[in-house]
């Protein structure tokens, strides 16, 4: 059995493409896995089949990210927008560990808001809790997103917050921290990597929980990866003993209990795990993180780099923190860009559409988007800018 797709290259944001070899290991795998005489899907969780999966597919995530033994890695359900309230659950709960019984309990939950996925996860967060401290909100300050203002401009809480929050890459926006954010090494420095994450390297030990949604760099949707520190696993109370100020943990967002269960608690998404373990595989094979890295700067590169020369092309990202995963630009005059799209659709350069909420272009180039794709797409850019440039 051998893949007969036709030829497309993919630069959707998310779900993402996927590295061919791996849908081919997927599509042999498919209807017998492990000489079982069943698919993945159909063996049972609790199966030493699928806990042998679950387990190298965890062991190569650590390999990958060099992930320190007093850390977590969990298999868990919804998505980024999910951890958007796991995180104040749990780390609520983990700081009223640290306050002496009796003493008011109200800590500030930091912010940065630097896009439209920071920002959805600070209005959650608003709608959690009454103690939400904004440490940037760069819309609010500068006008509109493209920008990380620097650390003169930030207002954080200090060792009284319960975390600092953050988003590494904003998918929509094209904005991709180039550095981790220097907070008070007392306070868990919260990030969501859902776009960026094995995409370069980076040291794990600087945060206490890292969450992403498998669907750009990982595997399919359906999976989110939570890495997250052992101090910070803290067993949900019942209704008879909660905490002062404390809302409940749900069971579902409880990192204690994905923990003490191996992601097993209840039936996780067994497919996408096996994807992101065929992934990772990949990954290993291509020669991890930093080989990958080098691959990510030079395909960024090549179209920052026609961006900034061209007569049409527009990007709206400060040069310092524009993203290697998403590169969003506007075609002058805008009327061009239906065009644009209709043109590469014809040649089966798909999902190039910007987001609805800012339009224009946005390349995606996630690690599943090799060179060819990279430059097959230039030469269009080129032939378009030739065809309309005055």
């Amino acid at each position: 059995m051998s893949s007969t797709r036709p030829k497309v290259y993919n630069f959707g944001a998310g779900p993402s493409a996927l590295p061919l070899n791996v849908l081919e290991k997927a599509q042999r795998d498919f209807l017998n896995y492990e000489n079982t005489g069943m698919s993945v899907m159909e063996i049972s969780h609790r199966s030493k089949t699928f806990e042998n999966l679950l387990n190298k597919t965890k062991q190569d995530l650590k390999t990958l990210l060099q992930v320190p033994d007093n850390y977590e890695i969990l298999f868990m359900q919804g998505g980024g927008c999910t951890q958007f309230s796991a995180i104040i659950y749990n780390l609520l709960a983990a700081k009223r560990q640290q306050i002496p019984e009796g003493e008011e309990f109200n800590p500030p939950l930091d912010y940065f808001v630097t896009g439209s996925w920071s920002a959805k996860a600070a209005d959650e967060a608003k709608r959690l809790y009454d103690n939400i401290n904004i440490v940037i909100d760069v819309k609010k300050s500068k006008g509109s997103f493209g920008s990380i203002p620097p650390k003169e401009e930030w207002k954080l809480s200090g060792p009284k917050a319960a975390f600092v929050y953050y988003c590494d890459n904003e998918t929509i926006n094209g904005i991709e921290f180039p550095f981790v954010p220097d907070v008070d090494p007392n306070v868990p420095l919260v990030c969501d990597m859902s776009s960026n994450i094995l995409s370069r390297k980076f040291d794990v030990s600087k945060f206490g929980v890292i969450y992403a949604g498998a669907q750009k760099n990982i595997g399919p949707a359906g999976v989110t990866i939570v890495i997250v520190r052992n101090d910070l696993l803290i067993k949900p109370k019942s209704v008879n003993d909660q905490d002062n100020g404390v809302a409940i943990v749900p069971t579902m967002l409880s990192y204690k209990v994905f923990a003490d269960n191996n992601s097993l608690y209840n039936t996780p998404p067994m497919f996408s795990i096996y994807i992101c373990g065929l992934v990772l595989e990949w990954l290993l094979q291509l020669g991890g993180v930093g080989a990958i890295e080098e691959i990510n700067k030079e395909k960024s590169k090549k179209i920052y780099d026609l961006i900034d020369k061209s007569k049409i092309y527009r990007s709206p990202v400060d040069k310092r923190v524009r993203s290697r995963m998403n590169a969003p630009f506007r075609i002058v005059p805008e009327e061009l860009e239906k065009e644009f799209l209709a043109g590469a659709e014809e040649l089966k350069m798909v999902q190039l559409k910007g987001h609805r909420s800012v339009g224009g272009i946005r390349i995606s180039m996630y690690n599943s988007v090799n060179m060819e794709a990279i430059d097959f797409l230039i030469n269009y850019m080129i032939e378009f800018e030739k065809k309309h440039a005055k």
